[in-house]
């Protein structure tokens, strides 16, 4: 995040409600969008992110993901390993939003699909936790 790009940082920048390194590596992850042919329910999204995460922690510094999203939305999230961090963190026309939070390992767990993905995901996770040891 901190390129002034995401709506995130404006939520986190009047907040101080995270340790700091809460703070480091940051993404915000609310902004993928699926094609309207490809939207098949919440396993489709899932799948999605359980993709994009992958890429993510093979190219680039990643540690936290943050969301802002509908009340509704935020229950979806949280089956993908994400926790409300602030309710009501901002009120546009169409209604609320709750600011979300997730940690690298937590929601690559939580996106696994089946014992494949788990063993994939436990491999990847190991590389990216010894990239981390490395860059530290």
């Amino acid at each position: 995040m901190d390129r002034g790009l995401a709506p995130c940082e404006t939520l986190l920048s009047h907040q101080s409600i995270l340790a700091a390194q809460h703070y480091e590596a940051s993404w915000e992850v609310g902004r993928l969008v699926l094609a309207s042919g490809y939207r098949s329910g919440p396993d489709a999204l899932k799948r999605c992110l359980f993709l994009t995460l992958v890429y993510l922690m093979r190219t680039h510094e990643i540690r936290n993901l943050y969301a802002s999203c509908s009340p509704l939305l935020s229950r979806l999230y949280r089956r993908f390993g994400f926790s409300v961090v602030l309710k009501d963190a901002c009120e546009q026309p169409d209604g609320t939003y709750s600011l979300i939070h997730g940690t690298v390992p937590d929601v690559l767990d939580a996106l696994c699909g089946n014992d494949d993905e788990r063993a994939f995901a436990m491999n990847e996770l190991a590389a990216w936790e010894m990239r981390q040891r490395k860059a530290a």
